[in-house]
């Protein structure tokens, strides 16, 4: 993707190309009942400092122990994002003063991480289409485990600062992605697929609101041919939303900056929502040393396969790659492609379905207790419910229309008992959560079909009659608009309660006599 922009040059105008690069640091936290190197629990929103042990509150003589279900979800992140696992990984100090960190450093992986040179494949639209999509590619250069800082609460009121020590610990995947990205679409869509990854797996929820998925952009934009140009880095970004929009603005931003003459600062900027753009938050030009070191309070960290896994292992005391290989579950890709061909759906469909927690789910529950076709069921799963939680800002599991109640809804349609503009009332009903079964509020409604076709032909002789115009263009050309719109006042005549297939044959046999 190549942006243009035009400037004048020595009395003439030419088009000056600008190319634009991403690159990703993902922070996600690791799905763990305790911290990395400690025994203390992790559980969002807990009171203020009431989950902190001596070592992550850094007292003298604590020493880390490492938890061994943060390995394992790393060995099962780098194994699904294609990486090469480490079976001898290092851990390092990365020395910086912040508050919220008592040790005044981090435990990282800086020298060898335990996992890298990944790759992650994710789809995205092409013009906004949901029905073209086109797959890339972004490389994965490594993932590595470290801690995560306790939270400053600054209180602006007081002119003080609070430090919350809950999160201090924490495990946290640092998964850093390679600048093969060009704008804020594709980096939106490779987080979303990553996201979806890791919550297939169970090593981390994911959960953008609570932090659990933290992302930092790095964006330069270059002639091409040239080398990249001066990099900023947009920090802590919570909303895949925010991402796009953060990595677009600046992308712009630093075009015009450069188109104007000026120049591009290496620093850190933050993504302010409210204003649509990004601020600066600190510059980057006098370099910072992390004086990393190893750390010396931990042995490397080495795993096996099946193959060197030593004889006599109690296997409480080690990882084992393959073991953990072989329990890999469906992953998204996977999941899609088999949506597509168990039930024949599209292939967008299958992205909406992933895209929308616990929407898989749904929709094949509702198929199980069906007689209606999938691909039937799935236009109501879409279109209407979906657009029901939408606009009430619900997720899939607060639904009032349970699969049963949805199913059973589609089974009277599917027999014809009622046409599908009264199934769409009966939605509407039971989307208020009274308790009424569809069929309940079928006969409460009177909605069921006209099944007396002597009444139905009365009717559609009576619309007839009333529209001597519209009748004489049907007879005369064949219209088939004008023989919709005598369905259509058929179907208002009986509220909705008549087989539009059947209206249209019976006013087809009533115009050609």
């Amino acid at each position: 993707k190549v942006t243009f922009f035009s400037r004048p040059y020595k009395g003439y105008e030419f088009i000056a190309p600008w190319v634009p690069v991403v690159g990703l640091e993902i922070h996600a936290q690791i799905s763990s009942n305790s911290k990395l190197f400690s025994g203390s629990q992790v559980q969002f929103a807990a009171p203020p400092n009431s989950l902190v042990s001596f070592f992550d509150a850094s007292l003298p003589g604590t020493l880390p122990v490492l938890n061994r279900r943060c390995v394992e979800a790393a060995v099962m992140t780098g194994l699904a994002l294609n990486c090469s696992i480490n079976k001898k990984s290092l851990f390092d100090r990365k020395h910086y003063f912040y508050a919220d960190l008592p040790a005044g450093y981090q435990i990282t992986q800086q020298r060898v991480p335990i996992a890298v040179n990944g790759r992650l494949s994710y789809s995205l639209c092409i013009d906004n289409k949901m029905s073209q999509m086109v797959t890339k590619t972004v490389r994965i250069k490594q993932i590595q485990l470290e801690q995560d800082s306790g939270k400053s609460l600054h209180d602006d009121t007081r002119s003080q600062t609070l430090v919350d020590l809950n999160r201090a610990g924490v495990g946290l995947m640092e998964v850093v992605m390679e600048p093969d990205m060009c704008c804020g679409e594709e980096a939106a869509a490779a987080v979303r697929e990553l996201q979806l990854i890791l919550q297939t797996l169970g090593s981390s929820q994911a959960v953008m609101a609570e932090g659990q998925l933290r992302v930092d952009a790095n964006v330069s934009v270059h002639h091409p041919g040239e080398p990249y140009g001066v990099r900023t880095e947009v920090k802590n970004i919570n909303s895949i939303r925010f991402l796009a929009k953060a990595v677009d603005y600046e992308i712009q931003r630093q075009t015009e900056e450069l188109e104007n003459g000026g120049t591009i600062l290496n620093e850190t900027r933050a993504f302010d929502s409210k204003l649509g753009c990004t601020v600066p938050m600190r510059d980057k030009e006098g370099k910072q040393d992390y004086r990393f070191m190893p750390e010396p309070n931990l042995p490397p960290l080495i795993l096996y396969d099946a193959k060197y896994l030593p004889a006599n292992t109690n296997h409480q005391q080690v990882v084992n790659i393959d073991w953990i290989h072989e329990r890999l579950p469906d992953l998204p890709s996977v999941k899609r492609a088999k949506l597509v061909e168990q039930y024949g759906i599209l292939p967008e469909h299958s992205f909406t379905l992933l895209n929308e927690d616990g929407l898989t789910e749904f929709f094949e529950n509702v198929v199980k207790q069906t007689q209606m076709k999938p691909k039937k069921v799935i236009g109501w799963v879409l279109n209407d419910l979906l657009s029901y939680l939408k606009q009430h800002s619900l997720t899939v599991k607060e639904s009032p229309v349970s699969p049963f109640l949805l199913a059973d809804l589609l089974n009277l349609l599917e027999k014809k008992e009622i046409s599908s503009t009264a199934a769409k009332q009966v939605l509407a009903e039971l989307w208020k959560g009274e308790g009424k079964t569809a069929l309940e509020i079928v006969k409460e409604k009177e909605l069921e079909l006209i099944q007396d076709q002597k009444e139905l032909e009365q009717i559609c002789q009576a619309v007839i009659d009333g529209q001597e115009n519209e009748v004489i263009m049907m007879v005369l050309g064949r219209n088939q608009k004008v023989l919709n719109k005598l369905i259509g006042l058929v179907q208002r005549e009986t509220q909705g309660r008549s087989n539009p297939v059947l209206v249209k044959q019976l006013l087809e046999k009533k115009l050609s006599e």
